[in-house]
């Protein structure tokens, strides 16, 4: 529909002010929280608008659909992959993104600092934790998170910044506070561990339905598709 692009430019400024007033009535700065535009199974006209309406940071679940995407916006668009990501598929992914929120395991590490490695580049990551416990999630555990933390000296051309979660799904997002609660306390256990190269400033939590509670938590980036896009299909 023709009136589609504007439609996801009005809901990007909408969104982007609801983020701005739950920091503000947090007593944080509204800057500390990036809004991240998710655009997965969206085409790029739309993530066009939302570039247009001042989206910079574009989150995107599947390597495949980053890659086409990222010549269908200006250069100052930053790529965020905020999906599951397999092992041979780091090559791809260190091509197109400038940070991965899904690093879960070593061999995942391993793999992306090969690549790394071979580039002399460097890449910001975070450590997706499932702090719901459920099957059907990707991530690590809590305890899981410190050890891969400990561990981050092994992969000097990753940057630890923080940590993400998905936690389970409820329509009251009351109900996901004690899980956003609970990444906040994690990350900073982790950060009073002081670790070489270590910091733990990131919280990427929250999405279309439940991100002005994560950033009551203390949410730093809060990932938002449905509400600035609308519905996907299928």
């Amino acid at each position: 529909m023709p009136e589609q692009p504007q439609a996801v430019a009005e809901r990007y400024l909408k969104v982007r002010q609801q983020v701005v007033q739950a920091a503000l009535e947090s007593g944080r700065a509204p800057d500390t929280v990036l809004l991240l535009a998710v655009g997965k199974r969206m085409p790029i006209e739309l993530l066009r608008a939302a570039h247009d309406a001042g989206a910079r940071d574009f989150g995107e679940n599947y390597v495949q659909e980053a890659l086409a995407k990222v010549d269908g916006l200006p250069l100052d668009a930053r790529w965020h992959l905020i999906g599951h990501l397999q092992s041979n598929k780091a090559k791809r992914a260190v091509e197109a993104f400038h940070s991965i929120h899904t690093l879960d395991r070593p061999s995942l590490a391993a793999a992306l600092e090969k690549e790394l490695a071979t580039r002399q580049a460097q890449l910001e990551v975070l450590l997706q934790v499932n702090v719901g416990g459920e099957d059907s999630k990707s991530g690590t555990t809590p305890e899981g998170a410190v050890a891969l933390a400990r561990r981050m000296a092994e992969w000097p051309h990753l940057r630890l910044r923080g940590l993400m979660t998905i936690p389970p799904y409820h329509p009251d997002p009351e109900r996901t506070r004690p899980q956003f609660r609970a990444l906040r306390q994690l990350r900073d256990q982790i950060a009073a561990l002081g670790l070489p190269g270590v910091e733990m400033h990131q919280l990427s939590m929250g999405m279309s339905h439940d991100y002005p509670v994560a950033v009551q938590e203390g949410a730093t980036i809060v990932r938002v598709g449905t509400a600035i896009f609308g519905e996907r299909s299928p």
